[in-house]
């Protein structure tokens, strides 16, 4: 099934803040095709449903690394608002405060696009793992192949004894009754 949203999107736009990687209600609201102040009404209205650990208010600094760092919030530099980042359960949470057709597609959009960015930080740790035991595996053939590389240079290095000529050698035919052919 296709997604309303595509998942690269949404991953695009996935900031990390506090330790946490959220949504900035400004996406948010431009993913839903409602207005930023719909969106932080709705949630004002619904306060009880959004613990910190599900929607928190960026700082002044957050908001100034947020606008330094993203382009698309510059125009949040001079603004007297502060945004709300939402977590992943925060956005969860929109999906029974805003109860559009498109607020349930995107949820869901979104609610992919966090298993999908999850899955990759997994991949990479995996594969940090494995190069780390790869390089413990290495040490402990450290020896083995320093010898091998030592053994391949003393076999391109020239010996010092003379060449043996191969094949054969003509030499002049022996006299024959004190004559010599020629």
């Amino acid at each position: 099934m296709k997604s309303i949203v595509p998942v690269e999107l949404i991953v695009s736009r996935i900031v990390l803040f506090r330790g946490e990687k959220v949504l900035i209600d400004r996406d948010l609201a431009e993913l839903y095709e409602v207005s930023t102040k719909v969106l932080n009404q709705a949630v004002k209205r619904n306060m009880r449903r959004f613990p910190l650990d599900f929607m928190f208010q960026l700082t002044k600094g957050e908001r100034n690394e947020l606008v330094t760092n993203c382009d698309r919030f510059k125009t949040l530099k001079h603004s007297s608002v502060l945004p709300k980042a939402f977590t992943e359960q925060g956005v969860a949470m929109l999906s029974s405060v805003l109860s559009s057709d498109r607020a349930v597609e995107v949820n869901i959009a979104v609610m992919r696009a966090f298993v999908h960015l999850r899955r990759m930080v997994l991949s990479h740790a995996d594969l940090a793992r494995r190069l780390t035991e790869f390089e413990e595996r290495m040490e402990e053939h450290d020896e083995h192949i320093t010898a091998i590389f030592e053994a391949i240079r003393q076999l391109m290095t020239p010996a010092d004894r003379p060449k043996k000529k191969i094949g054969f050698e003509v030499k002049e035919p022996k006299a024959i009754y004190g004559k010599s052919k020629r």
